[in-house]
């Protein structure tokens, strides 16, 4: 007989064989997986069916049938990360009973969609390598979907001319977007770009030459800002963070970034870039004094966090 664990790596098994992405390859999506054709460590995978199940008879079902209990506050993360996905993917259809109910129905349900419980009852005998290979010939596997979406979604930033850049998409790569097309040319006219950070790839773009030119050597460990841009007219490296969720140059950032970049030759401005002024407005008391605050729907404007000089570094 098959342990429980078992089964469940076996779910995980067939998770990864349809192309689930990372964050559905876990034993919560395998423990739904299994509700939806109601297999018990005990029951043969062609024992499989389709019941129509909601989310709480899901979670209900992982605990009286593999000791998994989870707390009533956890519906919405099988919901949205687990179940969500089984829809896109087809592995699950949602209401087919009722394709009209409303969206936030307490009635709503899942099941198990027909072709692929067919491929399911097949797990474990000769047949599934092929009718997985069918299955799979048919429909593009979810992790491959998601790639091709985020590919779309990616904000392109132009170097100069037309060299580009591509950033993982998000608030926050949109924000580093504008820091160097939108502040760049207002207050750094002329500016070489040092360095943008990308929450996907941290060396987003990097001119290692340029700043080991100025005195700094950083390696894959350096807390970079997340863009650097050498103003070479008055000899000013300025160092922009953007904040949309956390990062503004507080005094414990500020204390970083002097340190990181202590050896050099030119001066040091520190700028902590917003998307809006209800964004600037969360963080405005944790803000260093020295520092610039620039906001990118107010972009002709600059906001000077004391100091005798308006945009400038100051001595070391």
């Amino acid at each position: 007989m098959t342990t429980k664990a078992a089964r469940i790596k076996e779910a995980l098994s067939i998770l990864a064989d349809l192309d689930m992405p990372r964050m559905q390859k876990n034993e919560r999506s395998a423990l739904c997986l299994l509700a939806l054709v109601d297999l018990p460590h005990n029951r043969h995978w062609q024992k499989a069916s389709n019941p129509l199940m909601g989310i709480t008879p899901i979670m209900d079902w992982a605990r009286d049938h593999y000791d998994k209990d989870y707390a009533p506050n956890t519906r919405e993360t099988v919901r949205r990360q687990t179940m969500h996905q089984f829809v896109d993917a087809s592995i699950a259809l949602y209401n087919p009973d009722e394709p009209d109910r409303p969206v936030n129905s307490p009635k709503a349900v899942y099941q198990i969609e027909p072709t692929c419980l067919a491929l399911l009852k097949s797990f474990g005998t000769d047949e599934y390598s092929l009718k997985l290979k069918g299955y799979m010939a048919s429909r593009e596997g979810l992790a491959t979907k998601y790639a091709k979406h985020r590919e779309m979604e990616m904000v392109p930033v132009r170097l100069k001319d037309e060299e580009f850049i591509t950033l993982s998409p998000g608030a926050h790569s949109t924000l580093i977007r504008q820091i160097w097309e939108q502040f760049g040319p207002r207050y750094v006219p002329g500016g070489q770009l040092v360095y943008i950070g990308d929450t996907g790839d941290k060396w987003g773009y990097f001119d290692e030459a340029l700043l080991n030119a100025l005195g700094v050597t950083v390696d894959n460990h350096g807390k970079m800002p997340d863009v650097v841009i050498y103003y070479s007219e008055k000899n000013w490296l300025v160092l922009a963070e953007a904040v949309t969720s956390h990062g503004p140059v507080d005094g414990k950032r500020h204390d970083e970034l002097q340190k990181l970049f202590a050896n050099s030759s030119a001066g040091l401005v520190y700028v902590s870039a917003f998307p809006d002024r209800r964004t600037f407005t969360k963080y405005s008391e944790t803000i260093s004094w020295e520092t610039e605050v620039w906001i990118a729907d107010n972009p002709t404007h600059l906001i000077h966090f004391n100091g005798f000089r308006f945009l400038g570094p100051y001595e070391k």
